[in-house]
């Protein structure tokens, strides 16, 4: 096989073979030739090939007939349809059921092989991706992190290249991204594979418990410490933490997990001697801990430490060419795991409002969509019927409403404005805790506000949700 490429070019008319078949071999390709969609495809099944060069009219099972083949045994072949003018329309569907491009006869020599370079070009990238996928896949336990677009695909290399090393790392994103993937990865491709991976969610955790939680107690601690008990650490020893949420713990218990960082060793709760412990710590937050170091709440020095090495998830709505292979995913496992047949397939409509919605809950909302629209479902696809309410209309943007609910203030007779603001400030943080089901996270996140600020205001106006 030439190291430019291997190509099958499919058309019924032999000069049009012979053209192209020297052109590529001249430039270094290797070249089959079909005369039919049939010999086509008995040619692509016997071998791989990086481009097809497709006739969209041909005699037989024809050019799209042919296509639809082709990519049934190879989603990610790339096809380019060969058209003439009067068949160019033909061409341009055949480009929405999945070829690559299409080239019009007569060709230009140079925009064909700039088209063929292109193609080879996905075609890498497809192959590296499906290498990458298929490795991470055995290194987040079955729980397959799907990816299609650059900055993910990046996001994952980077991981697969630090895996090996010891030190910290920092997974920052919004809730629902992904963090715990990544950090379930970056642990079983690193040479503590075998070792425990041990996770523990800093938010739902009182100050008290999350540092008896994190590293244990003896009996007699405090009330209630009726035996010893082993902390996170102490069972990580040898593996990974992965400090969810590290955001919302107390200066307190920041000063010692700084310990932990630099001295490689913690002290049980009760007791006067440290002990020692080899964990890879990789931390997780979706607030901006550099803006917490500025606002007095988090650690600065406890900061750098954890920053050594960073993964920045971008939320779904930068990254839209995920949402179809992630849409297809989750059809594909809750359609399993409920017993039903529905096809992978989007419709365009219903692809259009999933690419439109601005998934405040990213793929974590995403999931939930999907998982419900596959329950009540009716048919074999899935219709924009099937879809929730808040996907298809959703709701307007928090920060537009002070302008809309002046306008039914009736200032006539004057008002308390501190009042008032704090009365809208007291509707907003409601509404955000409803609709995220009083996830404080995920709330700050809708509201435009790190969580910690959102706590305080809670604290502040004694909300109880």
């Amino acid at each position: 096989m030439a190291k430019k490429g291997s190509i099958l070019v499919a058309d019924d008319e032999e000069v049009i073979r012979d053209v192209l078949g020297s052109l590529l071999t001249e430039e270094g390709y290797s070249v089959d030739l079909a005369a039919t969609g049939e010999e086509g495809l008995d040619k692509f099944q016997l071998r791989p090939y990086d481009v097809v060069l497709l006739d969209v009219s041909m005699p037989g099972i024809g050019g799209l007939r042919t296509l639809e083949e082709i990519l049934k045994n190879d989603p990610e072949a790339v096809v380019i349809m060969i058209t003439a003018y009067a068949t160019f329309k033909t061409a341009v569907s055949a480009m929405q059921r999945g070829a690559f491009s299409c080239v019009e006869k007569p060709f230009d020599n140079r925009e064909t092989l700039r088209l063929i370079a292109a193609g080879i070009k996905r075609r890498r990238k497809d192959e590296e991706r499906r290498a990458l996928k298929q490795t991470l896949k055995r290194s987040t336990e079955g729980k397959e992190i799907v990816a299609r677009s650059d900055k993910m695909l990046e996001i994952l290399a980077f991981v697969e290249q630090i895996a090996s090393a010891r030190t910290t790392v920092l997974v920052t994103g919004e809730s629902g991204t992904g963090k715990e993937l990544i950090a379930r990865a970056i642990h079983n491709m690193s040479a503590r594979a075998d070792r425990p991976f041990v996770t523990v969610n800093s938010a739902n955790l009182p100050t008290e418990l999350l540092e008896s939680e994190l590293f244990g107690h003896v009996r007699g601690a405090f009330t209630g410490a009726l035996a010893a008990k082993k902390g996170y650490f102490e069972v990580a020893d040898g593996g990974s933490i992965f400090l969810d949420e590290i955001g919302n713990i107390s200066v307190e218990t920041q000063s010692k997990l700084l310990r932990v960082i630099q001295e490689r060793d913690f002290t049980p709760l009760g007791e006067t001697s440290p002990r020692q412990v080899d964990v890879r710590i990789i931390a997780a937050t979706n607030v901006d801990l550099r803006q917490a170091v500025d606002e007095g709440l988090f650690r600065e020095d406890l900061y750098y430490r954890l920053n050594v090495i960073s993964v920045n998830l971008p939320p779904l709505r930068d990254r839209k060419e995920d949402i179809l292979p992630l849409a297809q995913h989750f059809i594909a496992k809750y359609a399993a795991e409920n017993g039903r047949h529905i096809s992978s397939q989007l419709d365009p409509a219903v692809l259009s409002a999933l690419e439109s919605h601005n998934w405040p809950g990213n793929v974590r909302e995403l999931e939930n969509v999907i998982e419900r629209a596959v329950i009540v479902c009716r048919g074999d696809h899935i219709t924009r019927e099937d879809l929730r309410d808040e996907v298809l209309n959703p709701r307007q943007r928090p920060a537009e409403g002070p302008q809309s609910l002046a306008t039914h203030i009736d200032l006539s007779k004057g008002i308390s404005f501190y009042d008032e603001v704090n009365r809208f400030q007291i509707e907003l943080i409601r509404r955000a805790l409803e609709i995220t089901g009083g996830h404080q996270s995920r709330a700050a996140k809708l509201l435009g506000m790190n969580t910690t600020t959102l706590n305080s205001k809670i604290k502040y106006f004694r909300l109880r949700f």
